[in-house]
């Protein structure tokens, strides 16, 4: 899980960080995206409901932004929740074609390791991508 969540967590910093306004600092991003999947990898594993390490790592993203941008805490807060939502989006659209387009059964998706992690990257760079995207268009509207 860990090889799809830290690039992962690293995408949802990304958008973040371009939805607050805060200045990308590629080794910053890496480095919160890092802390954010290992803080999730290890909830995981604890005998807790499902989800709550969503919950824990948009908190974590919401502290670092507030911390890291010293604006308002509500863009902050709008800004971890707003990524996780899209994240949640990219990750349903593309499972849901990428499944159907390569004949993918849930089976094979849930027991083959390669394939779950093949189909996840797809997803976590569509993401980088919207990331990036958004941030060219908030330079062109600066300048």
């Amino acid at each position: 899980m860990l090889i799809q969540g830290i690039p992962e967590q690293a995408a949802v910093t990304t958008l973040a960080f371009i939805i607050a306004k805060v200045p990308i600092k590629w080794d910053r991003i890496f480095f919160i995206g890092t802390c954010l999947a290992f803080s999730a990898y290890t909830v995981r594993l604890c005998p807790i409901p499902f989800g709550i390490h969503t919950i824990l790592v948009m908190f974590l993203l919401f502290m670092c932004l507030t911390k890291l941008s010293k604006r308002d805490v509500s863009l902050s807060f709008m800004a971890s929740v707003l990524s996780y939502l899209i994240l949640a989006i990219f990750e349903c659209a593309c499972l849901s074609l990428f499944l159907g387009v390569f004949n993918i059964t849930p089976k094979i998706f849930l027991t083959n390791i390669v394939v779950r992690i093949g189909i996840g990257e797809i997803h976590v760079l569509l993401l980088f991508s919207a990331a990036l995207l958004l941030n060219k268009s908030y330079i062109k509207r600066v300048t």
